[in-house]
């Protein structure tokens, strides 16, 4: 079998910035990557990359200026169709989509399932769209590790819109409003009490909610569903002082209302541009992604410890056969991490 051969710094820029859809998947499993070589030249690569980001974080005017929108929900709420439908309003209006659709990654094999570019049937076949499935790394709310890093890629590759679908409702949600512009909470129709199976802080960052599948013997469900949002919203502090989240009924299978959904989504986008919303925002995001990767970075220094990889099985062992806590365990890891390594260990 022929190995593929190895891309330079070069030849990923070069790629990347003329939207080779190859190339920017490579370069997507470059940036995942945890191998201490390609993490080097991903962080080379996205060093040359970022002045355009930085641009937009500085309110400057910017090819990079790609509207970043996160949708969130149960599972089974229709997300990957209403992403179908709308990118191929978006292809027909002339812009560029790229869906970064993030899978549950399996507690037993860690694999995924990947399967979205089978739920986004006719998107994937478009030239002017790019979707990329990516396991959640069992991260919390299912948020890629490396999810800000792929958007800068997009953005890098001149797509105009970038959606980061997420696995559904968890703990995660902070996260993905963090990391876009606009935050879209989907919610289904004639599910008894409409607020029962989302929480009160999702309503909090989200910019806009959107009651979906709302068609067929839905529709009535749906306008109830409507007025239980407006009213809840009341009693919620906004997200930013300066946008009134809007609610809106939808179906990702007709198409109905999503035009409607995407005037939201560009009023939104002109109400933070005017006000210098948009260039706080980003300048907030590049800090958030930095706290990432600090986290990111002690926890691979922390393990890659000698004297930390030389007493964690045991340690781990320990905690399972109630010899020892948690707490205890990792103080002890702690301990061994601040001791100075050994002779033994530097060998």
């Amino acid at each position: 079998m022929t190995r593929r051969r190895r891309l330079s710094l070069d030849d990923y820029e070069r790629g990347v910035r003329a939207r080779d859809r190859a190339v920017l998947a490579r370069a997507i499993t470059l940036v995942e990557s945890r191998e201490a070589s390609d993490v080097a030249l991903a962080q080379e690569l996205l060093t040359r990359l970022m002045p355009s980001a930085l641009n937009v974080a500085s309110g400057k005017p910017d090819t990079a200026g790609a509207i970043r929108i996160g949708i969130t929900g149960v599972p089974g709420v229709g997300k990957s169709t209403l992403v179908d439908e709308l990118g191929m309003r978006l292809l027909s209006r002339g812009k560029t989509i790229a869906v970064l659709a993030v899978d549950p990654s399996s507690s037993v094999s860690g694999g995924s399932i990947l399967g979205d570019k089978t739920r986004m049937g006719r998107l994937s076949l478009e030239r002017d769209a790019f979707i990329r499935p990516s396991p959640s790394g069992l991260s919390p709310g299912g948020i890629a590790r490396r999810t800000r890093e792929t958007m800068l890629l997009c953005e890098a590759a001149g797509f105009d819109v970038i959606v980061v679908e997420t696995v559904g409702v968890g703990q995660g949600e902070t996260a993905v409003s963090e990391m876009v512009d606009f935050f879209l909470v989907l919610m289904l129709p004639g599910s008894g009490d409409e607020l029962q199976g989302i929480k009160k802080g999702i309503l909090e960052l989200a910019d806009a909610i959107a009651v979906n599948k709302a068609d067929g013997d839905n529709v009535a469900r749906a306008r109830i569903a409507l007025g239980d949002l407006k009213a809840a919203l009341r009693y919620v502090p906004r997200h930013r002082a300066i946008w009134k989240p809007a609610v809106v009924a939808i179906s990702g299978q007709s198409g109905e209302g999503l035009d409607a959904l995407w005037d939201i989504v560009e009023e939104h986008r002109r109400t933070m541009e005017t006000s210098g919303g948009l260039a706080a925002l980003r300048a907030d995001q590049q800090r958030a992604w930095m706290r990432t990767l600090i986290l990111d970075r002690l926890e691979r220094t922390f393990l890659a410890h000698p004297e930390v990889k030389s007493r964690l099985s045991q340690l781990e062992a320990d905690v399972r056969a109630g010899r020892t806590t948690p707490p205890l365990a990792v103080d002890a890891l702690f301990a061994a991490y601040l001791q100075p390594i050994s002779a033994t260990a530097r060998s």
